[in-house]
């Protein structure tokens, strides 16, 4: 992988050079730009989810855009107090500061590409997330890391009611 600022030498991020963190309903994060890589421009990871399985709890960006833009499958999107379900090739960009959460919808697996601007360093975090998911580690273990990583949680109660399983 060549890396740079970003800004001096471009990026180049070959799918098998990008690390891998599975996850155990047979899906994934391909961490493929961390903020460090690009300057700060950006983060952007590939996650695939297993059928009906969630991505991401409520939560929010205090300092940064996310968008979603869906490779194959279908996800289900709650955006402040929308819910919506996305299809491949659609996309759903979510400002800084609005609640979000996706998941892949009922009976359907998906791939999707998720793009945080400004970036933040959130590497770390999505290794946590493969910990927590595996069991090797408790959610509460990221509570402190929030602002570090920028993704505040919110209350999933809801969100958790209208999923699958």
């Amino acid at each position: 992988m060549e890396t740079g600022t970003g800004n001096e030498t471009g990026l180049i991020v070959r799918s098998e050079e990008a690390e891998y963190v599975a996850l155990p309903h047979g899906g994934g994060f391909r961490l493929l730009a961390d903020a460090g890589d690009t300057g700060g421009a950006l983060g952007a990871n590939r996650l695939a989810l297993g059928e009906g399985a969630d991505g991401a709890r409520p939560h929010y960006h205090a300092l940064s855009t996310e968008l979603f833009y869906v490779l194959d499958g279908r996800v289900d999107f709650l955006v402040g107090d929308e819910r919506t379900s996305v299809g491949k090739g659609g996309m759903v960009v979510v400002p800084p500061k609005v609640a979000h959460a996706f998941g892949a919808a009922a009976g359907c697996t998906a791939e999707l590409l998720a793009v945080l601007t400004p970036g933040v360093d959130r590497f770390g975090y999505f290794r946590a997330l493969g910990r927590i998911q595996h069991g090797l580690e408790s959610f509460d273990s990221l509570l402190p890391e929030q602002v570090r990583y920028d993704v505040h949680f919110l209350d999933g109660t809801a969100w958790r009611s209208a999923r699958p399983g």
